[in-house]
């Protein structure tokens, strides 16, 4: 390995401890260096390649002869249009199986024996190992579909029909190891198949590798195994630092939400902006922060109150007083009378101006949609929102997929149809993702997986919404599935513990959240920036290389 060749390689340490499969292009780099003979210098001294060779046929011309190895068909002679790159000339290129044996594992994996005595590979547990059977050699283990997993192991083994043992014949076994890892994707590229790939014998024994001298074999092993050693200890050191500055962010934020004082909460939250910077470089540490800006927004942290706002006791009685109007009035139906909130299920205190009470309390219509949609399915017509369509973590509806109906005009059609600002809840299976109806969506309808969320007039801005993604309804989402695939019902939905702020708070909640989300979006966008920056440096290193 030239000087230019280890200052560049040094490069790459410093380089790949922050970009993102950093680690991973330096093995392949390493690989790839190796077997274009860069990665330890050549000696003079060493018998070239192509007398190894020769040495590698008499041995298998013995070893047939001997019966040990079945005689191998022919292999086509290399066209130099093959060939992928020079190698030094004391080295040369062959076919895999010109220089090993390669043979299939004879048990199926139903008649493993469990005594515990020796590994044995199926090709879902090749890089792994798990106590079996009986094998005694030393090889190249590749599994032969699926996810064509590759280890070389030493010692005693046996292995399922479809994983292929590749023994190298007077070869080092870690080099042929390494060489086939390194062209592996050449190997696998002709695979059969599409819903379980899987390889021929002769996807394996065609493809090119290089050979070079014996010793320098065992030099580049050596090389490789100090050069993935250093790799191993550099991937813990950034782990360990990447757990680190996850760890210091939690701690951050829990003592951000679990303040008591106004003092304890600004010592919190100036921690967090004194180490900014360092705190935001990784996108799950802005995940966290999102979850923790919602969850003080409903903890009246966010904001800070206002003695003039009307206080949401205010609004809980103008809401009743409307409810009367509307069942007086036959709009709507005389709810059901709500469990008193108990003191034990207070989860945290709020400010005075505010009110612990139920989604019912605030909600006009708590309904599902009707089953038997299917025989009004259509090409056209109104829009059929299905639980496909709402989003996990957020209630903006996705819309890729589209389903329409031509509606039932009776008053089942009508119940179920849409309005503006109507929330929607999955209820069954992945429950409580949402969505929200926005303005001029036009006609549309839900079928009974999903619940539809009308509030009162008086609740139709964008802090339930938000509310409703929120750790704290999460867990109330959560706690009473029934069922083995998982169900809310409509009554649980209504009985779900939401803070209540006055009504101009809410509005100014909403504001904050929106300039606090959007400052997140910007930290998002500069560490896909410094992401993206830092993957073409690394892509120009090894392409230095």
């Amino acid at each position: 390995m030239n000087n230019q060749t280890a200052q560049l390689l040094e490069q790459h340490f410093d380089t790949a401890f922050s970009a993102p499969d950093g680690i991973k292009k330096l093995r392949e780099l390493i690989l790839t260096l190796a077997m274009q003979g860069k990665l330890v210098p050549q000696d003079p001294d060493d018998p070239p390649a192509s007398q190894l060779l020769k040495e590698i046929e008499a041995e298998k011309k013995r070893l047939v002869q001997e019966g040990t190895i079945k005689k191998p068909k022919p292999l086509p002679a290399i066209k130099p249009e093959e060939v992928p790159y020079e190698i030094p000339k004391s080295w040369e290129w062959v076919r895999i199986g010109a220089v090993t044996n390669i043979s299939t594992g004879k048990l199926n994996a139903n008649a493993a024996v469990d005594d515990g005595m020796y590994p044995f590979f199926t090709c879902s547990n090749t890089p792994s190992e798990i106590d079996t059977y009986s094998y005694n050699t030393e090889a190249v283990l590749l599994a032969g579909n699926g996810d064509f997993n590759i280890k070389y192991y030493r010692g005693k083994f046996d292995a399922y029909q479809r994983t292929y043992i590749i023994e190298p014949i007077k070869s080092e076994l870690k080099h042929t190891y390494y060489g086939i890892k390194n062209c592996l994707a050449e190997i696998t590229k002709s695979h059969r198949g599409s819903a379980i790939p899987y390889l021929r014998l002769a996807d394996i024994t065609h493809p090119l590798i290089p050979l070079p001298p014996l010793p320098e074999q065992h030099r580049i092993v050596t090389k490789i195994d100090q050069l993935m050693a250093r790799c191993d200890e550099l991937e813990k050191l950034r782990d360990e630092y990447e757990q680190k500055r996850r760890n210091v962010h939690t701690a951050a934020l829990n003592q951000l939400l679990e303040a008591q004082t106004d003092d304890s909460f600004t010592d919190a939250w100036h921690f967090i902006t004194q180490h900014f910077t360092e705190l935001y470089s990784i996108k799950e540490n802005v995940d966290e922060l999102r979850k923790a800006i919602l969850q003080l927004a409903v903890m009246g942290k966010l904001v800070p109150q206002d003695p003039d706002d009307p206080p949401a006791s205010q609004l809980l009685k103008e809401i009743e007083a409307e409810k009367r109007r509307l069942v007086k009035e036959g709009v709507i139906k005389k709810p059901k009378a709500l469990p008193k909130i108990k003191a034990e299920e207070v989860p945290y205190e709020i400010p005075e101006s505010w009110e612990w009470c139920r989604i019912w309390d605030i909600a006009k219509v708590i309904t599902s949609g009707s089953r038997d949609w299917a025989k009004y399915y259509s090409e056209s017509g109104a829009v059929f929102v299905t639980m496909g369509n709402l989003s996990r973590g957020n209630y903006q509806l996705r819309m890729n997929t589209i389903r329409y109906v031509n509606p039932p005009s009776d008053g089942e059609g009508a119940r179920t149809r849409l309005k503006e600002n109507d929330l929607l809840i999955s209820i069954t299976g992945d429950v409580g993702n949402l969505g929200l109806i926005p303005p001029e969506f036009g006609e549309a309808y839900i079928n009974q997986h999903t619940c539809l969320l009308r509030f009162m007039p008086h609740c139709r801005n964008l802090y339930f919404p938000e509310l409703m993604r929120t750790a704290l309804v999460k867990r109330q989402f959560d706690a009473p599935q029934r069922g083995i695939k998982n169900s809310l019902r409509l009554s649980d939905v209504g009985e779900i513990l939401i803070p209540l702020p006055p009504l101009p708070e809410q509005h100014r909640i909403v504001a904050k959240i929106d300039q606090l989300m959007g400052m997140c979006d910007v930290l998002e966008e500069q560490i896909e920036a410094a992401t993206v920056k830092k993957t073409r440096l690394l892509s120009a290193l090894v392409a230095a290389v």
